[in-house]
C-alpha cells in the first residue's frame, strides 16, 4: 500500500509539468506561429498492472530537463521572431543601381531628347513622334510635353504623302492643343503650333474653310508674338501669312467679302517687314525667309535688292531653322508654287 501511494504521487508530479509546458509554450508563441496539436501523453509511468516501472524516477528527471530546455527554446524562438518582425518593418538598403530620377528630371530628359530628334532627319523625327506618343499617358497633363507632341504631329504631317494620313496627323495634333490652350492660354508655343496645325487641317478643305482657317492662324500667331516677341520663327510664319494674303486671287477675295465681315488684309510690304525682322533677330535663321525677302523686293519693283537677297539665300544650307512645311493656310493655288 505504501509503495502504491508513492507510485501515484510520482505519477501526479509527472503529469503537472506536461500540462504546464503546453500552456506556457502555446501562450508564449501563439502570436507568431500556428502550433500543431499534440497527442496527450497517456503514459502514467505505470505498468499494465498499475505498478511503477523501474525507470520512473529517471524518466521524470529527463522529462524535467527536457521541459527546461523547451522553455529556453521558446524564449529564443520568441526573441528571434520579434527580431524578424522588427526587421521586416525596416526599409531595404538603398541600391546604387536603382533609378532615383524624379518625375521632373524624367520629363526634362524626355523633352531634351524630343527636341534633339525633331532637329534630326526623317527617321529621327519619326522616332521622336513615337517617343512622345509612348509617354503620353504619363505626361499628358504637362504643357511642355503637349506642345511638343503637337509639333511631332506636324512632323508626321510633313513626312506623310497620303492625304488621309496627313489630315489624321494634323487633326490629332490640333485636338491636343485645343485641350492645352484651355489651361495654358499664355503659352506662346501652344498658340504657334495650334496656328500651324489649323493651316495643315485646312489643306484639303474648300476655299471658305481655308480662308476661315486663315483668320484663326493670324489670331494665334499674333498671340504668340505678344507672348514671345523675340522669337524669329513667329515673324517668319506671320510673313508667310501676309505674303499669301497679299496674293489672294479674285475668287478668294470675293469669298472673303461674301462670307466674312472683316476682310483679310495684308500687303507685300507687311510681309517684307516681318521677314526683315527675322533677319534682325537672327541673321541667317531661314534660307526660305531670305528667298521671300527677294520675292517681296521683286514684287515691289526693286530688282537689285531681289538679286542681293537671292545671293544671300544661296549662302545658307538647304535646311536652316525655319519650319520646313508650308505653314500658312493654303489660301489659294499659287501657294503650292511658292517653294523655298
Amino acid at each position: 500500500r505504501t509503495h502504491l501511494e508513492e507510485t501515484q504521487r510520482v505519477a501526479r508530479r509527472r503529469k503537472f509539468p506536461f500540462s504546464r509546458e503546453r500552456s506556457d509554450s502555446t501562450g508564449s508563441s501563439s502570436i507568431y506561429f500556428t502550433t500543431s496539436s499534440r497527442n496527450p501523453n497517456t503514459d502514467d509511468g505505470e505498468s499494465e498492472g498499475g505498478y511503477t516501472t523501474a525507470n520512473a524516477e529517471s524518466d521524470y528527471d529527463r522529462e524535467s530537463e527536457r521541459e527546461s530546455g523547451r522553455e529556453s527554446e521558446d524564449e529564443v524562438s520568441c526573441d528571434t521572431v520579434r527580431t524578424m518582425r522588427r526587421d521586416s518593418l525596416e526599409l531595404p538598403p538603398e541600391d546604387d543601381t536603382c533609378d532615383t530620377t524624379s518625375p521632373e528630371e524624367g520629363l526634362g530628359q524626355l523633352l531634351e531628347q524630343a527636341d534633339r530628334l525633331h532637329s534630326g532627319d526623317e527617321q529621327d523625327r519619326r522616332e521622336g513622334f513615337q517617343l512622345l506618343l509612348n509617354n503620353k499617358l504619363a505626361y499628358a497633363g504637362q504643357r511642355e510635353f503637349l506642345w511638343r507632341l503637337a509639333r511631332a504631329h506636324c512632323d508626321m504631317w510633313e513626312l506623310t504623302e497620303d492625304k488621309d494620313e496627313r489630315r489624321s496627323y494634323a487633326t490629332g495634333g490640333k485636338e491636343e492643343l485645343e485641350l492645352a490652350l484651355q489651361n495654358w492660354d499664355q503659352s506662346a508655343e501652344c498658340h504657334q503650333w495650334f496656328a500651324i496645325l489649323c493651316g495643315q487641317v485646312s489643306e484639303q478643305e474648300s476655299i471658305s474653310k481655308r480662308i476661315q482657317a486663315g483668320y484663326v492662324f493670324k489670331e494665334h500667331i499674333d498671340k504668340a508674338i505678344a507672348l514671345k516677341p523675340q522669337d524669329p520663327q513667329l515673324y517668319y510664319l506671320l510673313g508667310r501669312w501676309c505674303y499669301e494674303v497679299a496674293h489672294l486671287g479674285w475668287l478668294e477675295k470675293r469669298t472673303v467679302s461674301a462670307l466674312f465681315e472683316t476682310p483679310l488684309t495684308a500687303t507685300v510690304q507687311d510681309a517684307l517687314q516681318n521677314f526683315l525682322r527675322v533677319e534682325e533677330l537672327s541673321p541667317g535663321f531661314s534660307k526660305a525667309g531670305r528667298v521671300y525677302i527677294a520675292k517681296c523686293y521683286r514684287d515691289l519693283g526693286n530688282a537689285s535688292a531681289a538679286v542681293l537677297w537671292m545671293d544671300l539665300a544661296a549662302e545658307l544650307p538647304g535646311y536652316t531653322k525655319e519650319v520646313k512645311m508650308d505653314s500658312a493656310p493654303l489660301l489659294h493655288p499659287v501657294t503650292s508654287q511658292l517653294g523655298h
